[in-house]
C-alpha cells in the first residue's frame, strides 16, 4: 500500500516530466507495439481482401518455415547475410570510437569543429547517390581504378562479380557512419573529469597512457551498450544498398535474407512467406542481444543493459 502511495506521490511531484514523456510513449505504443499483431501473417494464408483476422491459418502453421529451410539457396542466403553482417560489425564498429578519440585529442577548437562537421555530411547523403558513386568509381575508368593504375595494377571492372563488393560495401559504410557514430562517444568523453588529466600530467603520463588509463575506461560503458545493440543487427544488412549494388553478374552471391524478404514480399506478393522469414530474423537478433547482454553481465554487471 505504501509503495502505491509513494508511486503516485512521485508521479504528482514529477507531473511536468511525465507530461513531456506522454507523447513519445504514445508514439512508441502506436507505431512499435500495436503493429506487432501483424506477425500473425507469418502463420496465415494471408489475403489482403480478407485482412489478417479473416485469412485462414496455414496447415501446418509453420509451413512457411518448412518452405524456407527446404529452399536450395537457404544456406547460401544465411551465409551471405552472416558474412556481410559480421564483417561490417568488425570493421565499422571500432571506427567511430577511434575517430572520437582522435577528435578529442585535437587542441584547436575551430579546426576540431570543422573536421567534426565535415565528418557528419556523408551520413545525410542518400543511399542511391552513394551507390551511384560506387558504381562510377568502380568502373574501369573510375576513381578506384585510377588509384590502381597509379600503383601499377591493372584496371578491372569492380562492379562485375562479387570480388570487390565487400570492400566497397564496408568502406562506404565506414565513410558514411564514422562521423555520425562518433557523436555518442564524444558526448561520453565530454563528461570525463578534467582533473584526471591534470593528475596524469603531474605523474608524467604521455598521450597514449592518458588514452589507455583515462579515455578508454570513461567510454567503456557506452561502448559496451553500443556493441550489444549492434550485435543484434548482424542479420539486418542494408538491403537497399545491396539491391542497388546487385547486377546480373553477382545476384546469387549477394542475396541476403533482407533482399530475399524484399523480393518475396514486395516483388512477388508473398506477404505471409516474407513475414515468416523476417520474423525468424527478428527472433535470432533478439537472442543475440540477450546473449551478448548475459555475457556482459558475467564479465562486468555494471556495463550490461539490464
Amino acid at each position: 500500500m505504501n509503495g502505491k502511495k509513494n508511486f503516485w506521490k512521485t508521479l504528482a511531484r514529477q507531473k511536468t516530466l511525465c507530461f513531456m514523456a506522454l507523447l513519445p510513449v504514445l508514439m512508441i505504443i502506436v507505431f512499435k507495439y500495436v503493429p506487432m499483431y501483424g506477425i500473425l501473417i507469418a502463420f496465415k494464408n494471408y489475403k489482403a481482401a480478407k485482412g489478417i483476422w479473416g485469412s485462414p491459418w496455414l496447415n501446418p502453421v509453420l509451413k512457411n518455415y518448412h518452405t524456407f529451410f527446404k529452399n536450395v539457396n537457404c544456406i547460401q542466403i544465411i551465409w551471405n547475410t552472416l558474412k556481410i553482417g559480421v564483417l561490417t560489425l568488425v570493421f565499422t564498429f571500432p571506427m567511430p570510437i577511434i575517430f572520437a578519440i582522435l577528435l578529442n585529442e585535437l587542441k584547436g577548437k575551430i579546426y576540431k569543429r570543422i573536421v567534426q562537421t565535415i565528418s557528419y555530411i556523408p551520413h545525410f547523403i542518400s543511399i542511391v547517390v552513394v551507390c551511384s558513386m560506387l558504381n562510377g568509381f568502380g568502373s574501369t575508368s573510375g576513381f578506384f581504378n585510377d588509384i590502381r593504375a597509379f600503383f601499377g595494377a591493372a584496371r578491372v571492372d569492380m562492379n562485375n562479380g562479387s570480388t570487390y563488393f565487400l570492400p566497397m560495401y564496408i568502406g562506404s559504410a565506414i565513410w558514411q557512419g564514422v562521423g555520425w557514430g562518433s557523436i555518442i562517444y564524444l558526448s561520453a568523453l565530454s563528461n570525463v573529469d578534467v582533473s584526471l588529466y591534470d593528475v596524469a600530467n603531474i605523474d608524467g603520463a604521455n598521450r597514449w597512457q592518458k588514452i589507455k588509463h583515462i579515455v578508454f575506461p570513461s567510454i567503456l560503458p557506452t561502448t559496451t551498450i553500443m556493441l550489444i545493440m549492434n550485435v543484434g543487427n548482424v542479420l539486418n544488412s542494408d538491403y537497399t544498398k545491396i539491391l542497388l549494388m546487385q547486377n546480373s553478374t553477382n545476384m546469387s552471391d549477394l542475396e541476403t535474407i533482407a533482399t530475399f524478404v524484399y523480393r518475396q514480399g514486395i516483388v512477388e506478393g508473398k506477404f505471409s512467406y516474407a513475414t515468416a522469414v523476417n520474423l525468424f530474423v527478428s527472433v535470432i537478433c533478439f537472442i543475440l542481444v540477450f546473449g551478448a547482454n548475459m555475457i556482459t553481465r558475467k564479465i562486468n554487471p555494471e556495463n550490461s543493459m539490464w
